[in-house]
């Protein structure tokens, strides 16, 4: 049952300016500690009517058992509620923790302040085109909008809001320029075979320790670097020819001695990949020059099996860090007069490209690369094959020619 009512005016006497609107008080049920009843009063309406009717559709919600008592909690503080529940899981891993704090921080630009039931679903999608008009990638955007959804799905789940303002909300594309347009049709970058060949020479002439082994294990097998960063001794079998992959480095502040291995980001990370001879062999001599360090620095070697792991006086056995190999390449391949943007990552490209060319097909690159589904190896594999299907046919032609 409601009771309606108009607040009593303030203005003694007075001719009234405060503009009393008209208030409900509704029964919502009884605590369920104390026994005593509780009430809901809203007020604000211009009209008994609007009362009345603002007032059923509560009291309609209460009978069926759908009332939610919203929580004043801010945007800002149940973000943090919910990255630790988030975090807690178990089932998440730590770098993506961290990307979904910077994710909430998007967010928070706009709605930190805001008390979570008031957030309006034009609020939400507001945040959403602004992050476009600043500039943000839309990769960035994306992951700032999975982010909300999950934070307002699980706050609706906890009964804290009664709906979710990021229900038919969407992320909008952002109109693309000729520019765009020309970048986005660009290749990534990778080495041509005759190109990586040159690369390995120079390696091998020039490099710093354990450059040569590095370099050639990630271009003949496509393996990441923060896999190559974690890889130990017993994930290799030098019998069968194999790498076991089960592990990548993790250790976003480069400090040495604070890295973490973690699980690959999805199941088909973990796989095994067979290797020739060249790899084994190279593998063997650097083997027993570590075998010299390990020696050497017994007494102070941090001797958790790394293969490649540093030799130097401070912190011998910790293993290298993913900064370190990429600014080791850009020296080699500024020495060798190639592309200094290329980076660790493009002797992945350049191992897709180098299969497809070599006939192997794409589920077997996929399978080898740790790729459940992957757009870039796609678009590299599909143009190699494309330029070799024009060969074919123009070899076909001049076959034809010459008759």
């Amino acid at each position: 049952m409601a009771y309606f009512y108009k607040p009593r005016c303030k203005c003694k006497g007075k001719k009234c300016t405060c503009g009393v609107s008209w208030a409900y008080i509704i029964d919502i049920g009884k605590d369920p500690k104390t026994g005593k009843r509780k009430q809901k009063k809203k007020s604000g309406f211009r009209t008994k009517k609007e009362a009345e009717a603002a007032a059923a559709i509560l009291q309609n919600e209460i009978n069926q058992g759908l009332y939610i008592k919203e929580s004043n909690v801010t945007f800002e503080d149940f973000a943090k509620e919910w990255i630790s529940l988030y975090k807690g899981s178990g089932i998440v891993k730590e770098s993506t923790v961290r990307v979904r704090k910077h994710e909430i921080k998007r967010l928070s630009d706009y709605l930190a302040k805001l008390k979570l039931k008031d957030i309006t679903r034009k609020q939400y999608q507001n945040a959403l085109n602004d992050l476009i008009m600043r500039g943000y990638a839309q990769n960035t955007i994306d992951g700032a909008h999975r982010t909300g959804r999950m934070i307002f799905k699980k706050a609706v789940e906890l009964e804290i809001i009664k709906k979710d303002p990021t229900e038919y909300t969407q992320v909008p594309k952002k109109q693309k320029t000729v520019e765009d347009l020309e970048i986005g049709n660009s290749l990534p970058n990778y080495l041509e075979k005759e190109e990586l060949q040159h690369f390995l020479r120079v390696t091998k002439k020039f490099g710093l320790d354990q450059d040569y082994p590095i370099f050639l294990l990630m271009a003949y097998t496509g393996i990441r670097v923060g896999e190559i960063c974690s890889l130990k001794w017993r994930d290799i079998d030098f019998e069968e020819m194999t790498i076991s992959i089960s592990k990548t480095y993790y250790n976003p502040t480069n400090n040495r001695k604070e890295y973490k291995l973690q699980p690959p980001k999805t199941p088909a990370g973990v796989r095994i990949i067979d290797i020739d001879d060249t790899v084994i062999t190279e593998l063997r001599k650097h083997k027993l020059a570590q075998i010299e360090v390990i020696m050497k620095h017994r007494d102070i070697y941090h001797n958790e099996d790394f293969v490649f792991a540093s030799i130097d006086e401070e912190l011998p056995g910790f293993p290298l860090y993913i900064k370190k190999i990429g600014n080791r390449m850009r020296r080699l391949l500024k020495l060798a007069e190639l592309n200094t943007k290329l980076t660790p990552h493009s002797l992945r490209h350049t191992h897709t490209s180098l299969l497809a060319e070599a006939g192997v097909s794409l589920p077997q690159i996929m399978e080898r690369l740790g790729h459940r589904d992957e757009d870039t190896t796609k678009y590299v594999y599909l143009h190699v094959t494309k330029e070799m299907k024009k060969e074919a046919s123009q070899k076909f032609k001049e076959l034809m020619e010459n008759l």
